[in-house]
């Protein structure tokens, strides 16, 4: 006992030096720079990323429990196309060929989730745990380090357990809601360390809280849809803070010095750079978006409360709408003690920046997160935007925001753990040419913030298949690879970003300007000759494919479907 004192005192001690050797960020500071050649530091960590959800389909198999995301994509109009991730990928039944995916790519480590109604069917530890679920998780995890693969696992990407004794675990508890979650999931997470814990090291509480928490419950856009405006995202972030910390107390107490592994938590984090960095107003909005968004999660946790900025402007709008109290929660003195210093790594997900300026809003406008902070965000229309509509290919943005984070945290262990782009195509497109360009800039602003000093440790490529997308459906495609979503058995094709990402791995950055000017030529070379293959006899080179692992090809889908509606027209005639 007197030891673990010690260790956290030691611990405070060192997180007040970090603070207190901070610098404040510049905003005016905005680097273009070109295109920097150099590699990584020896041992960085390159792989890649799914979660369960959007992938392993078998929603009702082998004994699992419905999430809340199984109830919610069953409910006609929340989905694009009424899609659901019932067979998604059928990642559950194709661990083998997955991994094989990966160990061709040369991944150092994988991220991927664990369902937790998958292994707690009714969510609960004590009323049933599902051994069918525990061996699925326990094969994924032997097979990833059999191929010298490091299983990065994630508690909770957004699949919470939707039934208990016969009701529903949102109406009885309120979901994130309830502090009542704490310790649901707290136990959750020790059946985990207890389970997997002797082969995984590397932890990660909640995937993306921002959208659990504002896009569950203040806009309804996702699971578990519920619209508490201006009070539901702040309450569900505060205990989802709260869980974390407990989850890091745990493993701290019971299982850090027999398993030697380290629990952080991921964040999305989308960069606000000011209209104007000459403008204080432009400077003062930009930092409100990037606290709103970023700072709301990390500085609790990394200094034991919410951004100043964050507790003035819910205050004082709080007081303009009449109400006697702050519709942001507060930390007591305890639980800011307790909180604070729970991250052994931030994992960091970006994937985009916006300009922000100053938007006034009314004190009489409805309760709202989004008019909480008074700002408004623009896009620069010659930004490249090949998915989803809030994707825009902003590289400086991700130098910008990892340097934030350095200045802000005292230079914190980071990993990047999902950073990507997407694509909205009724076709297959596996000559992917616009995203080895975002993972060329990208990363190349990663190794420029690695040579300023910043602490990235690695990097995961969002994502390594295509997956459901959840309120998007099956619309948009992350992956390197391919998923034939309309072939029972899922089929994956590996993209020419495939190729480009393997060559960055293996040179473990940019070495010189000869060699990756090369790389990009070659993987569409390879694009382009299998497309005349597959066009010279479509039906023969698809029906000769006898692995669900094939060979790259451009617009399979679309010409097989071709093909099979000209013999439909030569009959027809017949």
């Amino acid at each position: 006992m007197l030891q673990h004192s010690v260790l956290r005192i030691c611990q405070f001690l060192l997180l007040a030096l970090c603070i207190f050797a901070s610098e404040d960020f510049d905003w005016t500071k905005n680097e273009m720079g070109s295109f920097q050649y150099g590699t990584f530091p020896s041992g960085f960590s390159w792989g890649a990323g799914s979660s369960a959800y959007q992938t392993e389909g078998a929603w009702d198999k082998d004994g699992k429990g419905k999430s809340i995301w199984d109830v919610f994509s069953h409910k006609r109009g929340k989905i694009h196309l009424n899609d659901t991730g019932d067979c998604s990928c059928e990642g559950y039944h194709k661990i083998k060929d997955d991994i094989a995916l990966m160990k061709d790519m040369k991944l150092n480590h994988y991220l991927f989730s664990i369902s937790w109604p998958r292994i707690l069917p009714s969510g609960i530890k004590n009323d049933y745990i599902n051994d069918k679920g525990i061996e699925h998780y326990d094969n994924l995890i032997n097979m990833l380090l059999e191929n010298r693969i490091t299983p990065i696992v994630t508690l909770y990407h957004w699949d919470l357990p939707q039934i208990k004794s016969k009701k529903f675990l949102e109406e009885k508890y309120g979901g994130w809601q309830n502090a009542s979650m704490v310790n649901f999931f707290n136990d959750f997470a020790n059946l985990c360390f207890e389970r997997f814990g002797n082969r995984v090291k590397y932890w990660i509480t909640f995937n993306n809280p921002w959208s659990v928490a504002v896009e569950g419950y203040e806009t309804g856009e996702h699971a578990p849809g519920l619209k508490m405006r201006g009070t539901g995202a702040y309450n569900a972030a505060h205990n989802i803070i709260k869980a974390h910390a407990k989850v890091w107390h745990t493993y701290n107490a019971q299982w850090r010095n027999k398993q030697k592994g380290m629990v952080g938590i991921s964040l999305s984090a989308d960069w606000g750079e000011p209209v104007d960095i000459t403008n204080q107003r432009d400077i003062e909005a930009a930092e409100r978006y990037v606290q709103f968004y970023f700072g709301w999660f990390a500085t609790p946790l990394f200094h034991g409360d919410y951004p100043q900025i964050m507790k003035d402007y819910i205050g004082r709008k709080s007081a303009q709408q009449g109400l006697s109290s702050s519709r942001l929660p507060t930390f007591s003195p305890h639980e800011k003690s307790y909180v604070r210093g729970t991250c052994d790594f931030l994992g960091i997900s970006h994937f985009t920046t916006s300009y922000i300026t100053l938007k006034n809003f009314p004190s009489n406008h409805a309760n709202s997160y989004f008019t909480d902070h008074d700002l408004a965000e623009l896009v620069d229309p010659q930004w490249p935007d090949p998915g989803s509509e809030w994707l825009y290919s902003v590289p400086l943005g991700f130098r910008r925001l990892l340097s934030f984070v350095k200045t802000q945290y005292g230079d914190p262990v980071i990993y990047v753990t999902g950073n990507g782009v997407s694509e909205k195509m009724m076709c297959t497109e596996l000559c992917d040419d616009w995203r080895m360009q975002y993972l060329r800039d990208y990363i190349n602003e990663m190794l420029k913030a690695v040579k300023d000093g910043v602490n990235v440790k690695g990097y995961t490529a969002w994502s390594l298949l295509d997956k459901f997308e959840w309120d998007e459906g099956y619309s948009e495609r992350f992956g390197l690879h391919y998923v034939d979503f309309g072939s029972k058995n899922k089929p994956r094709y590996p993209k020419a970003s495939v190729q480009y990402y393997k060559r960055i791995i293996s040179s473990n950055g940019f070495p010189n300007q000869r060699e990756i000017e090369s790389w990009k030529r070659k993987a569409l070379e390879t694009c382009t000759s299998s497309n005349q293959l597959l066009a010279a006899d479509p039906l023969i080179s698809h029906m000769e494919m006898v692995t669900e692992i094939v060979i790259p090809t451009v617009c399979t889908l679309c010409i097989l479907l071709s093909a099979v509606f000209l013999m439909f027209l030569l009959r027809t005639r017949i």
